[in-house]
């Protein structure tokens, strides 16, 4: 297997097809493209359905300094893109033999600040140094609870085209991380006003704000941009609904920093890590796009669906079929 998020094809072939449904409690677990887990249970006395548990996972295995940061954010947009607001999360730090004391007093400091800005809890966890890693892995499941039903479970295929949206800018994840790490490499080519900027970006990372606002426009189906930046996040929402799409590649907002930044390196920007944008389905994309607007969060209509399995990225007169993400762009990358 190669470097990087596993393929569609391994996933579905070594992993889904090896999980049984053993609990009634679970009314939705892993798929292609899922962005939680969805669990239901009925305590003594309690009358309906009862309360739904929604939980998402994300682990961080890039040597940075603030991987603890990232993945808390990013397990937590995994459950803004399912409509739910995180409450608590579970973190566990496994470090190389010889990790000085500060840096995991540090990764702890990063950690709090993510659970500030998202208003959650670090409610436990397990920290361990290994000799079977040789950079820092950090894993967060972070856990919140379906208010009203209002969690996105997309299960019905619309009987019309809806327009694709997204919010802000591809690539902020991987450009605020490799201006962090490679400030000094990047500061002989550029000015240090743009090596700044870009590691900036980090303020974009969660996508709490615009899902909120997504959820009260009637929104269908949202999907946070990560791995394998918006070409791997557009295959995995069409996937996940089951329709085809059509995408205008010049409509796809990105900053001039991710941009120079990914030149120097010789990266793809639509490839690249993406955390920060929210990729939405909507009947209305326009409407949906000045109610974000109206919140202070870009917004942009970049495509829409079809009924066919065709999924076309469209840049002038050249059209290409997107297809599974491949690795990430920043892996690309040595960081040590």
């Amino acid at each position: 297997m190669r470097t990087g998020k596993i393929s569609e094809s391994i996933l579905k072939r070594s992993v889904l097809r090896e999980i049984e449904n053993h609990r009634k409690e679970v009314i939705k677990g892993a798929g292609v493209g899922a962005d939680g887990a969805f669990l239901s249970w009925n305590s003594p006395g309690d009358e309906g359905e009862g309360k739904v548990l929604v939980s998402a996972l994300e682990t961080v295995t890039l040597p940075v300094k603030n991987a603890a940061y990232l993945a808390l954010i990013a397990a937590a947009n995994n459950l803004a893109a399912a409509g739910v607001a995180p409450v608590a999360a579970m973190l566990s730090l496994t470090f190389p033999p010889g990790t000085d004391e500060g840096f995991l007093k540090e990764s702890m400091r990063q950690a709090e600040k993510a659970c500030r800005e998202l208003h959650m809890q670090i409610a436990g966890g397990h920290t361990e140094v290994s000799e079977g890693v040789l950079s820092p892995v950090v894993t967060a499941a972070v856990m919140g609870e379906e208010v009203s039903g209002c969690g996105i479970r997309e299960n019905i295929t619309p009987g019309k085209a809806l327009d694709i949206v997204v919010t802000k800018w591809i690539g902020l994840e991987g450009t605020s991380i490799i201006a962090k790490e490679k400030e000094k490499e990047l500061s002989e080519r550029y000015p240090i006003r743009l090596i700044l900027d870009a590691q900036e970006q980090e303020r974009y990372l969660s996508v709490a704000s615009e899902a909120a606002t997504a959820l009260k426009s009637g929104v269908y189906a949202m999907h946070d941009v990560r791995n394998g930046g918006i070409f791997g996040a557009l295959w995995e929402l069409s996937q996940k609904i089951g329709v085809g799409l059509c995408i205008d590649l010049k409509k796809i907002p990105v900053k001039q920093e991710t941009i120079e930044i990914c030149e120097f390196y010789h990266l793809n920007p639509y490839e690249l890590l993406s955390g920060g944008m929210l990729l939405m389905a909507a009947a209305d994309g326009a409407g949906l796009v000045r109610a974000l607007e109206a919140e202070g969060i870009p917004a942009s209509v970049v495509g829409s669906t079809n009924q066919s399995n065709d999924k076309l990225v469209m840049n002038q007169d050249e059209t290409r079929c997107l297809g599974p993400a491949s690795p990430d762009e920043i892996l690309k990358i040595k960081f040590h």
